[in-house]
């Protein structure tokens, strides 16, 4: 690309052809506002709090769509740009619901930011405003329109990012709103409950399903057995809720902070995850070996699972029959645990620490049930649990660090890594390698595997067969592998599939970050360096060598993939309606 120079606020900038103004100011580290803006998805000029005034051009110019040119000379705060921008957040705030302190979003909204930020004490355009849709049909997401901006962020995430299309604008003018074609509430659309929408929202218009009252309900009754479960992406990410910095993780800290809360016991899903491992490797072997319903493609990803029901069902015998590791998790705790401990399973109230909003629709699956029972009570996000421990004052970062409980203590390295793309296909041929071979090899790190690019492809060598591997994050990735499964023209052996981009690290249950960070760090990378350290620092790293695994086999389950192994920790798929 040609490089010439351009000048900001009297500053000399580095500038490439083909760059928006706003490229090179944030490259500069000169501040321009945003509200609509992210990058490669939603740029488009609508909420009009990047303008910025062009040297010999007349209007305004929005710098988040405007390229830049040889010698160009920019302002981005003049008394002009300054009065528009301020006039245009009381228009926005004009027409949204300003009950700031009991927003989910308080102190954590980029319009709150941008209000306080330009002084804005009084809104002289107030009137009527546009009428308010309150959704909460679905069991993931909580839609309130009275704060939506209309932005487009959510549009775009949902038809771009993940191809779901669930959401879009509705009406003209100014009964324009974000909602579902055909005034369908969100659960009967083709939403997966990822919550990539809310994560990208800048404001309170969309959240998470809370549920942190009735978990608190069962910790308050002392009838009840009440255990936690924390997924490997969640004990990356939580420090951020308390100051940490990206990618810290506080794995030993969460585990006394979730004792102080009062839960009985604290297990990790990572081991969960290592039985996963077993199951799902298991069922690989077997169907490689009779060349039988190939690719397999993992089953982890709840978002993933409702997709392929939506709009693949005709492919649903590729996925393996494997539950979840929250799920595993939840039927060892009600079974194995409570037969071993001799506690009633229904006295038992098992709680997960999610990364994910979609893990909230999953428990309710009537497949997962267990003789009729649910086997996890409740679904918390990572936001959730940090908000809970904000609640009784528990400081995290202050915290010492403590372990996990037995018998679901104990996690290997390639359990943690279930957090972040390529981690689940990681962990499984670890062990899927040995088995296949008869012999422990020395490999453990397969970096072909690694990294958070969308779609990536691999052959391993597992003894004298090479397998060929595919790893897609983010639905719109997803939806590209299955329309080639879907045409003939895949020669996969195993997919790895995560919902969204970057994997569980990245899920719809984690801490929000603004567009700003998003731009400036590189939280994926971050977040998932944080587990890859996790696996390089653990005793163990191939699941198959977890002796609270083996434990387990020997006790109860006996032989993976048959008997009373398949038949509490398999299920099924089944197509599912949209309107």
């Amino acid at each position: 690309m040609n490089e010439f120079k351009v000048t900001i606020d009297g500053r000399e900038c580095v500038a490439h052809e083909g760059q928006t103004i706003l490229d090179v100011a944030r490259s500069s580290n000169i501040d321009i506002p945003t509200l609509c803006f992210l990058k490669d998805i939603n740029e488009v000029g609508a909420c009009r709090m990047c303008l910025v005034e062009v040297e010999g051009v007349k209007p305004l110019q929005t710098s988040c769509v405007t390229k830049v040119a040889p010698n160009m000379v920019i302002y981005t705060s003049t008394p002009r740009v300054l009065k528009a921008r301020k006039s245009t957040l009381q228009l926005l705030l004009s027409n949204h619901n300003k009950k700031c302190l009991t927003c989910i979003r308080n102190t954590n909204c980029e319009l709150q930011d941008l209000a306080k930020k330009f002084g804005i004490e009084d809104i002289p355009y107030e009137g009527e405003m546009t009428p308010a849709i309150y959704d909460d049909s679905s069991y993931c997401i909580t839609r309130d329109t009275s704060k939506c901006i209309l932005c487009g962020r959510c549009i775009s995430i949902c038809s771009k990012v993940q191809t779901v299309g669930a959401i879009t604008r509705v009406g003209r003018g100014f009964k324009t709103y974000v909602g579902v074609a055909e005034n369908y509430p969100i659960a009967k659309s083709t939403c997966v409950g990822c919550g990539q929408c809310i994560v990208n929202c800048p404001v309170g218009a969309l959240k998470e399903k809370d549920y942190i009252s009735e978990v608190e309900e069962a910790l308050n009754n002392p009838d009840l057995h009440v255990v936690v479960q924390t997924a490997p992406a969640v004990r990356s990410a939580l420090g951020e809720e308390f100051g940490a910095k990206y990618g810290t993780l506080v794995t030993g800290k969460m585990v006394t902070a979730l004792r102080q809360l009062g839960f009985a016991k604290v297990f990790d899903t990572d081991v969960a995850a290592d039985l996963t491992i077993m199951e799902e490797g298991t069922e690989f072997i077997s169907r490689l070996q009779e060349n039988k319903n190939l690719p397999m493609i993992t089953s982890c990803s709840s978002g993933w699972i409702t997709f392929a029901e939506k709009f693949y069902p005709d492919l649903l015998k590729h996925l393996s029959s494997a539950k979840s590791p929250m799920e595993m998790m939840g039927t060892m705790v009600k079974t194995y645990y409570a037969e071993k401990e001799k506690i009633d399973a229904k006295k038992i109230y098992s709680v997960a620490i999610m990364p994910c909003s979609a893990k909230k629709a999953e428990v309710i699956r009537g497949e997962l049930l267990v003789d009729g029972v649910q086997m996890v009570d409740a679904v918390l996000t990572t936001r959730e649990l940090a908000r809970l421990l904000k609640a009784h004052n528990i400081d995290l970062m202050n915290l010492a660090d403590d372990n996990f409980d037995t018998p679901f203590g104990e996690a290997t390295g390639a359990g943690h890594l279930f957090g972040t793309t390529g981690g689940v296909m990681e962990a499984a041929i670890r062990t899927v390698a040995d088995t296949l071979t008869g012999k422990e090899l020395e490999k453990i790190d397969y970096s072909e595997l690694r990294g958070v690019n969308g779609i990536r492809e691999a052959s391993v060598d597992v003894g004298e067969r090479k397998v060929k591997i595919a790893i897609a994050n983010g639905l719109a990735n997803v939806r590209y592998l299955m329309e080639k499964i879907a045409n003939g023209e895949c020669d996969y052996d195993f997919i790895e599939v995560m919902t969204c981009p970057g994997g569980c690290i990245m899920g719809g249950g984690q801490p929000i970050t603004t567009s700003m960070d998003k731009y400036k760090y590189n939280i994926k990378a971050l977040r998932a360096s944080a587990l890859y350290e996790a696996d390089k620092e653990a005793k163990v790293r191939k699941s198959y060598k977890n002796k609270e695994i083996q434990k387990l086999y020997k006790e109860f389950l006996k032989t993976p993939n048959e008997g009373k192994a398949h038949e509490l920790l398999h299920t099924k798929y089944n197509k599912q309606d949209i309107y």
